[in-house]
């Protein structure tokens, strides 16, 4: 209803109708045509009547986080989707540290460690051929003890993230974290590699890195617990990867102008959100990815409740199923999750709902991200119909939003709260994401 004009003015009071958002991340939902699915993606062949519903009752379209052929990691996607794609991004190490509970400093170079298996071929080149393993933790433990001598002699900091093998880096007096991965990632076409200045000033990480590197490997490859593992492989390989600095940044709220929540799967998400300030519940997961979702909904409006006007939820369950590289597994995984995601339909009566990926995960191939698209559909009391009726990227493709990038995908849900940011107005020296909620007042002394 219209509210009465104020002393002086024609034009009605503006009724206050700003809606909540909750963006569900269903993790490397992208995928490719598969011949054994009928020339259909594992979306789009599967049976997922909540996700048609909702597709049926909002608006669709393909998010292309980067654009065509840009594979983006998971990090690097949501750090865009958050909003922050203008400030720079500080390595995932960063982010993995925080999602353990690890205190990481400001303007030091740090690179996140991790303990391998390997062999030598006749170049001399070593080949990373795997990683710890769950029950190797008291060997890993074991190890990075017998490193902790080598690291302080090469002024490095090796603090254990727990877990399988893996370790915070601090390299105290180097300032630029810009430096090369000496883990190869794609295992079968790189060795293990050195590591190399992106920028100039990195030049001392990069060889501290190195050297240090090489030294671990000596000791590693001689050490007691490596000669008795037996028949299990040697973790003989220290590898470095997602190095960077931890700089101040804008807060969340600061960034986008509203609280933001996350109901956390892992740790990178954790991180994520320690390092922008925003209200965490982390859920370990669940095998069955419907109820698994289902309790991240609940507690999704909790936070809701409880203040946040923006929340995450997040499941990695299609990502991993996309890795297997049998696409039944992700078909069956998105029709596990889709009863969980039932909610979002009476959600969607309060709220502005979304649904989509982080990046395409396809379940066949050579290959683990891909920049192909993934569907996004949006639901809400101010969101337009589309004639898009079905889940899935041949479906969404001819939704009315088109090709919508990570960038954009938060000034399009705020906008449909009815939280557009006004250009013109300007209530903050940050320029916003949202017409931010809690400007700094005035008083009256």
């Amino acid at each position: 209803m219209s509210r009465a004009p104020g002393y002086g003015e024609t034009q009605p009071r503006l009724d206050d109708d700003r809606l909540p958002v909750v963006l569900v991340v269903l993790d490397g939902l992208g995928d490719r045509p598969v011949p054994a699915l009928g020339d259909r993606t594992p979306a789009e062949a599967a049976h997922t009547p909540a996700l048609d519903a909702l597709a049926a009752r909002g608006c669709s379209g393909w998010h292309l986080p980067f654009g065509w052929g840009r594979a983006p990691a998971s990090e690097l996607a949501h750090w865009a989707m958050f909003g922050f794609d203008d400030v720079p991004f500080p390595g995932r190490a960063v982010l993995e540290a925080l999602g353990a509970g690890l205190d990481v400093p400001t303007g030091v170079a740090i690179s996140h460690a991790a303990l391998r298996t390997s062999t030598v071929d006749d170049d001399g080149r070593v080949w990373i051929t795997g990683r710890t393993a769950p029950d190797d933790a008291a060997d890993a433990t074991a190890l990075f003890e017998a490193l902790a001598p080598v690291a302080a002699a090469h002024g490095v900091e090796l603090t254990p993230l727990g877990g399988r093998g893996e370790a915070l880096l601090v390299l105290p007096g180097c300032d630029d974290g810009a430096v090369t991965d000496s883990d190869p990632f794609f295992e079968d076409r790189h060795p293990w590699l050195w590591v190399r200045p992106v920028t100039p000033a990195a030049d001392p990480t990069a060889e501290r890195l190195d050297a240090f590197l090489r030294a671990a490997r000596r000791e590693l490859v001689g050490h007691r617990v490596n000669r008795s593992r037996g028949e299990r492989p040697a973790l003989d390989v220290l590898t470095t990867k997602w190095s960077g600095r931890r700089d101040p940044l804008p807060a969340f709220v600061e960034q986008t102008g509203v609280a933001g929540a996350a109901v956390t799967s892992t740790r990178l998400y954790r991180g994520i959100a320690t390092l922008l300030g925003m209200s965490a519940r982390h859920l370990p997961p669940v095998a069955d990815a419907g109820e698994d979702l289902a309790a991240r909904l609940v507690v999704a409006q909790e936070l809701m409740d409880e203040g946040a006007r923006f929340v995450h939820v997040h499941t990695k369950a299609t990502d991993e199923a996309g890795h297997t590289k049998e696409p039944r597994a992700k078909l069956e995984v998105l029709e596990s999750a889709d009863p969980g995601l039932a909610g979002l339909l009476d959600l969607a009566d309060r709220a502005v709902v979304a649904v989509t990926g982080d990046h395409a995960t396809p379940s066949t191939g050579g290959v683990l991200h891909t920049g192909d698209p993934t569907p996004l559909v949006v639901a809400g009391p101010t969101v337009r119909t589309d004639p898009v009726t079905a889940f899935g990227e041949q479906f969404a493709a001819s939704g009315w939003y088109g090709r919508v990038s990570a960038a954009e995908l938060l000034p399009l849900l705020f906008g449909h709260a009815n939280r557009p940011d006004f250009l013109g107005h300007r209530p903050t020296a940050r320029r916003t994401l949202a017409l931010p909620d809690s400007p700094e007042p005035m008083t009256d002394s």
